[in-house]
């Protein structure tokens, strides 16, 4: 967070929250690990390419056809490292897609999530942010942004980590007592 960013945060009791932390890091480091996998798809790619002569989807399926079992191998172990942070990337995007889609708020959480982390290229600065947001939440404030900001990341949470949080489990509670 730049100076700038850390004066006008408002400081609330969901901030505390790890659900929050936890998503709010996640979000963090979105466009490294996007990167990441970029840059490690296209390494594995291009290796394979020049060291067998053929790309590894042609391989594959010959080796697949042929019967042939890649199990316990550098290239299993690779394929399956790659596998899973696809499918971390892909969890992530389908869950801000159905906040977009299915939230009352959606539409602005999207576009706040989108332009605060999720965009690949990183804005310089929440001046930088708002002037992208204003076509889609028009005369937005510092205030108003970090607000939505965290409402965003706490959504987005509930989402990724379902309602099995303390407050959701508090409120279940009171609607269904044990007992």
């Amino acid at each position: 967070m730049t100076k700038r960013e850390n004066r006008s945060v408002p400081q609330t009791a969901s901030a505390e929250n790890p659900i929050y932390h936890n998503t709010y890091k996640l979000l963090k480091i979105y466009r490294d690990v996007t990167w990441s996998m970029e840059l490690a798809c296209q390494q594995v790619r291009m290796n394979f390419e020049t060291e067998y002569g053929t790309s590894i989807d042609d391989f594959l399926e010959s080796v697949y056809l042929a019967g042939a079992d890649f199990g316990g191998t550098e290239i299993e172990s690779h394929a399956r490292s790659i596998e899973r942070s696809r499918k971390m990337l892909k969890l992530i995007d389908s869950s801000v897609d159905l906040l977009r889609r299915k939230h009352k708020h959606g539409e602005i959480y999207y576009w706040v999530l989108y332009y605060s982390f999720l965009c690949p290229q990183e804005l310089e600065d929440v001046p930088e942010i708002l002037e992208k947001l204003e076509p889609h939440i028009h005369n937005i404030s510092y205030r108003t942004y970090y607000r939505r900001r965290q409402d965003a990341i706490e959504a987005l949470g509930s989402v990724l980590w379902g309602y099995a949080n303390r407050d959701c489990l508090a409120l279940l509670d009171k609607f269904y007592p044990e007992g």
